[in-house]
């Protein structure tokens, strides 16, 4: 049984638009007359297929059923032929397109994997130095480049249009001198956890000490743009009791820069590094 496809380009098939579709020409009988075969493009293609070539010449590159043929054409590009009984037409794809898909996947799966191994070493660099207070110029230079990275492939560009952000996050790492005290007596410090609240759909963020002082301080965001905001600080309550309203100087600004579901990374616009990890998604912030 012969196989005759027709058509003759002066251009390579791999120049072809990716679809040719065959149109039968008449019906298959014991010998079935030849295919005409028409890309994309109006190109053409005239070859005979022998049946018994296809199997004995490319045993390990071709597959045949009555409603597909597949074979390799030249190295490394494979051409899938297959055909629907209803409308006699055959269509044949390049599957390279398969191969750019699998590259694709490739090339996301290893971005993921570039995203846990960094979050990985950024968790490691960060684990001995108390939050920052232990932290060399060296070690700071170390957990900036890594937070660069993290930050390079951040998948939320619009942090605060994101869920993600609402919720309870617990201080690992800062810069903030502000917040470290490192001047003072270690007894003087804030040495349990703190932490960092934000609801987007409020616009409210409050700030929390545990022990020893319990202090904590609440403020309102005005978004600046998709992911930084302006904070005005409104109140502060002193050992988690005493309710002081804010002076105007109380305010700053804090961008975003990258976020998933249980790492942020944050910058203040005085330069600090603020890097947390959530601890509560459904913490809601005092109105």
């Amino acid at each position: 049984m012969t196989c005759g496809v027709t058509g003759l380009d002066k251009t390579p098939y791999p120049q072809t638009e990716g679809i040719l579709t065959f149109i039968k020409e008449a019906n298959f009988t014991t010998s079935p007359p030849p295919l005409m075969a028409t890309t994309s493009s109006g190109f053409k293609l005239r070859t005979t297929l022998h049946l018994a070539e296809l199997f004995t010449s490319h045993p390990l590159q071709s597959n045949l059923s009555l409603n597909s043929l597949s074979l390799t054409r030249e190295p490394n590009t494979q051409i899938e032929i297959s055909s629907n009984s209803k409308s006699n037409e055959y269509a044949i794809s390049d599957c390279r397109k398969w191969r750019t898909r699998v590259s694709f996947l490739q090339g996301f799966l290893s971005k993921e994997k570039d995203v846990k191994s960094l979050k990985e070493e950024l968790f490691e660099a960060i684990a001995p130095l108390d939050r920052g207070a232990e932290a060399s110029p060296g070690d700071q230079e170390r957990v900036n480049e890594i937070a660069r990275k993290l930050e390079a492939v951040n998948k939320v560009k619009e942090p605060l249009k994101s869920n993600l952000l609402n919720g309870k996050w617990e201080l690992l790492y800062t810069t903030s001198q502000s917040i470290l005290q490192v001047k003072r007596p270690k007894w003087l410090r804030p040495n349990g956890k703190i932490y960092q609240a934000i609801n987007v759909d409020t616009l409210r963020a409050q700030n929390m000490e545990t022990w020893p002082f319990f202090n904590q301080v609440t403020a309102n965001l005005v978004p600046l743009n998709a992911r930084k905001v302006a904070v005005k600080f409104d109140f502060f309550r002193i050992a988690g009791l005493i309710s002081i309203a804010s002076p105007g100087s109380g305010r700053g600004q804090l961008e975003i820069t990258y976020l998933d579901q249980d790492l942020r990374i944050s910058r203040g616009d005085r330069g600090n590094l603020f890097i947390l990890q959530m601890v509560d998604p459904s913490y809601r912030v005092p109105l």
